[in-house]
């Protein structure tokens, strides 16, 4: 928001305008139309209150307001019922409103919030996440006290207050959790499982460590009280999962294709038939698997695509040198950006890059975590990367670390960071209302961190001085990038398939293996996330989306196209789905695909 104020204040004095002017100025007229818009920004900041920070009170830390720092959710089955409750009756308000002669954006913002409230209900009442997945309460409570010790927000005192109020309430979750859950499916109580150790060491060692400098007795002794509860009810929820609820998890993750369809449909405004989804899913793959191979053989044609793919993956940092590797990325990236005019990066603080949190090694390679659009204080970014964990067998650091060749290494420095999320992040202050700074897309999200990573080599970086797109450097780039595009594809149709009961879990990980081209420990991981995150097609959807957006902007801008005010034009309307830029952008409703 300081650079939103910075901007004005130019803005004020190019035009030779003082304060006296304003004051003269006359009062603007009250209309109809203003009425309008006042009563949905009321309604809205009433929604934000009453219907989605009152039951995500972890959220509204996560957005900088820190009202809500001492809450947590409640977890319970009446809990869940009040969230359903509040939902239907937002709905039925945002759904009355009379929209005649709303501007676009004010007509967009009720469609996201609308989408937002269809979207949860379906998942509360039909998909049921709350009553089959044991690791959304061990990991939702870890979540809790890591976006409160992750960021210096406020005094070490004043943060550790309300993490005590937050972890004073985290045992009765697990009561919650014991209540709820029926029949879980197998693999989301062995994820569940998985995780725990590394929960319990982040509360017993990261979370004490995080507020080692907060000196007051009273204080510490109330915190020690409740960290050790909270350690026991997550060391007795362990053994319930292991004991008690994993010979009894039988039940089926899948969404089928109705609440597939629904998912798509509100979370990201796509109502393409899931057959006609398909074949643009492996119209995709396809194509890259060609390039692939084309590739490939252009760095050594006496071998096979994998066997070349094998010999770059040995070539990867040490563990213990990757998050380094990741950081010595910062500097190329953002001098390529600046000097083609790729996209206006808003700010010259980087991202810190550190290690996954515990709760979510499970699931991901890398991720951006960056603060919330009304943060004031705490303005870090940070750039998780996961590490081999350290019980694992030399076999799995090495299937783990050959993930990382450095052409994968630049495509998820390109995605996480320069020009993909943080990017977008720093852009997201300048999203033209608090609906957009808070709701969005992940196939706007994920789809532009996916979109930059091929945007970026098709634009030239990485070519060495001399060289050319054939060049031995840029081409283990490329291979890198397409390697990633293959596994996003994967995705897609993974998730797609094994969600209509077209393809076993078994078949996934055989999927992600044959015709994604990852390492065996990669596609059990990929498939592990594909039960719980159904919609991951959205990387390549989104890339997708983006890309026509992009040619459909070139022909109706013609000369004045030019690839930097294209970004720039994208990224100010925050990260709604892609359906409602393409109309502020193009002016209508035609195909997203």
């Amino acid at each position: 928001m300081k650079a939103r104020t910075v901007i004005l204040a130019l803005i004020v004095a190019s035009v030779g305008l003082t304060a006296s002017s304003f004051s003269q100025a006359k009062k603007p007229t009250v209309t109809a139309k203003t009425r309008q818009t006042d009563a949905f920004t009321k309604l809205a900041d009433e929604f934000f209150d009453q219907a989605y920070f009152k039951f995500n009170p972890t959220q509204g830390t996560a957005a900088g307001l820190h009202r809500y720092d001492p809450q947590l959710e409640d977890y319970s089955r009446a809990g869940v019922d009040k969230q359903v409750a509040a939902l239907k009756k937002y709905r039925d308000q945002f759904a009355a409103e009379d929209t005649a002669n709303w501007p676009q954006e004010r007509i967009a913002d009720r469609e996201l919030i609308l989408n937002y409230i269809n979207g949860t209900l379906l998942e509360l009442e039909s998909i049921r996440q709350w009553e089959k997945n044991p690791d959304r309460y061990s990991s939702g409570i870890s979540n809790s006290a890591f976006v409160i010790m992750s960021r210096k927000f406020a005094p070490a005192d004043v943060r550790l207050r309300s993490l005590i109020a937050r972890e004073k309430q985290m045992p009765a979750v697990f009561e919650a959790a014991r209540a709820n859950l029926k029949n879980p499916p197998q693999v989301y109580t062995e994820v569940a499982l998985m995780q725990l150790p590394g929960i319990i060491n982040f509360f017993e060692k990261d979370v004490p460590l995080a507020f080692k400098d907060v000196h007051e007795k009273k204080l510490i002794a109330e915190f020690g009280q409740a960290n050790a509860g909270v350690v026991e009810a997550l060391r007795n929820y362990k053994k319930y999962l292991k004991d008690t609820l994993l010979p009894v998890s039988n039940g089926d993750f899948r969404l089928g294709a109705e609440n597939y369809s629904k998912k798509l449909l509100y979370d990201e405004m796509v109502d393409i038939p899931l057959d006609k989804l398909l074949e643009i899913g492996y119209a995709d793959l396809h194509k890259n698997q060609q390039s692939f191979k084309e590739v490939a053989a252009k760095l050594d044609a006496t071998k096979t695509p994998q066997q070349v793919l094998e010999q770059i993956g040995s070539e990867h940092p040490q563990p213990d040198q990757l998050l380094q590797t990741f950081r010595n990325t910062f500097e190329s990236l953002q001098a390529f950006i600046n000097e083609k005019k790729i996209v206006t990066i808003p700010s010259k603080v980087e991202p810190i890059v550190e290690e996954t949190p515990p709760f979510a090694r499970a699931l991901t390679f890398a991720s951006m975590d960056t603060p919330g659009p009304f943060e004031k204080v705490a303005k870090e970014a940070f750039f998780n990367v996961t590490l081999p964990e350290p019980n694992w067998t030399p076999k799995e650091v090495t299937e783990h670390m050959a993930g990382f060749n450095r052409g994968f290494i630049i495509a998820t420095a390109v995605h996480e960071a320069y020009p993909g999320h943080y990017v977008q992040f720093l852009w997201v202050p300048y999203a033209p209302s608090k609906v957009r700074k808070l709701l969005g897309a992940n196939s706007n999200a994920e789809g532009w961190a996916h979109y930059c990573e091929q945007m970026m080599l098709d634009e030239g970086y990485g070519i060495p001085k001399g060289g050319n797109q054939d060049s031995p450097e840029f081409l283990k780039l490329r291979l890198g990038q397409l390697q990633a595009a293959l596994m996003r594809d994967a995705r897609y149709i993974v998730g797609i398939q094994m969600h209509t009961g077209k393809m076993t879990f078994d078949e996934g990980v055989d999927f992600f293996v044959n015709e994604g081209r990852a390492t065996r420990a990669s596609a059990m991981r990929e498939t592990r996330r594909g039960t719980s995150d159904p919609t991951y097609l959205y990387y390549t959807l989104g890339k997708l989306e983006i890309l026509k957006l992009r040619e459909d902007y070139k022909k109706l801008r013609g000369a004045k196209f030019s690839l930097g005010e294209f970004h720039n034009t994208f990224l100010k309307q925050g990260f709604p789905p892609v359906k409602l830029i393409r109309r502020q952008m193009l002016g209508n409703d035609s195909p997203i695909l």
